[in-house]
């Protein structure tokens, strides 16, 4: 039983890491359903470069994860509505819903978008359509590993980070006389129960405590980029739907010596605050 109830916020909000695990066991005279918020967000390009980032979304279905397969398991249309979003919007903790309704309690293990139309206009005013391969026939598939558990009588809350550096892919070379060929969609996309994930938190300034728009915060684990983000004007950042775990934190910004921060520690459903000083190059 679903109970359709599904809004768009006027102000967006940050797409999508999957993560986290809890549990329930339905018991008698429990509700049968509970209330399912999916929401997207963006880790982004640099501002420097890309202005829009311009994604279509006319379809969402979630699968339900099934012990015996004999019903193949279906997919559930949350919602036909057609939204359209610039990422580049949905940073530093903004987010925009895309789902908001009461879904049969149960586990779920895959989120499917069935995106039609993107396109990317530069900086220097250039707008290049692109080609969406199958994202409007077959949709694109988003595992939820850990599956996200809905609960009777609860809201279970799943972030989508669409990571716009990895999934616009450019042709061609800015630094070239022969310039921007075009773009692939490639998406790279995450997702994380919001739940149960966490938060980072922070300001950047220089050595005179002057605010640095632009810094890129990266997030490693293993050596690894787990996600990363862009300082704004005001110098702030904030990154969402982070497992709970310890990370290394790296701030970089031209002109300026990296700034390194290990075992920062991210505690499910709670904000970590981390500032950073940046020193000039030469000092």
């Amino acid at each position: 039983m679903k109970k359709m109830n599904i809004k768009i916020l006027g102000i967006l909000t940050a797409l999508l890491i999957f993560g986290m695990y809890f549990t329930s066991c339905e018991k008698e005279g429990e509700q049968s359903s509970g209330k399912l918020q999916i929401q997207l967000t963006d880790a982004p390009f640099p501002l420097d470069l890309v202005t829009e980032a311009n994604v279509t979304i006319s379809k969402i279905e979630i699968r339900e994860k099934i012990q015996n397969d004999e019903d193949g398991n279906p997919f559930i249309t949350l919602s036909e509505e057609e939204m359209s979003f610039n990422l580049l919007e949905l940073t530093n903790g903004v987010t925009a819903n895309l789902v908001d309704l009461e879904l049969e309690a149960g586990s779920y293990d895959l989120v499917r978008l069935y995106v039609s139309k993107a396109s990317i206009k530069l900086s220097s005013g250039n707008e290049y359509e692109i080609h969406v391969p199958s994202g409007d026939k077959t949709g694109i598939k988003i595992f939820i590993d850990p599956y996200i558990e809905v609960t009777g009588g609860l809201t279970s809350e799943l972030l989508l980070d669409l990571d716009v550096s990895k999934s616009f892919l450019l042709l061609g070379n800015l630094n070239s006389p022969a310039g921007v060929k075009g773009f692939i969609f490639k998406p790279v996309i995450k997702a994380s129960n919001l739940s149960t994930a966490g938060r980072l938190t922070g300001m950047v300034t220089d050595t005179s405590n002057v605010a640095i728009g632009g810094t890129e915060v990266s997030v490693i684990v293993a050596d690894t980029v787990y996600t990363t983000s862009f300082t704004d004007l005001s110098g702030a950042y904030t990154l969402l739907g982070l497992d709970a775990d310890k990370y290394i934190v790296e701030f970089a910004k031209e002109g300026y010596q990296n700034f390194i921060v290990e075992d920062v520690e991210i505690v499910a459903g709670n904000a970590t605050k981390l500032d950073a000083e940046l020193i000039p190059n030469g000092e």
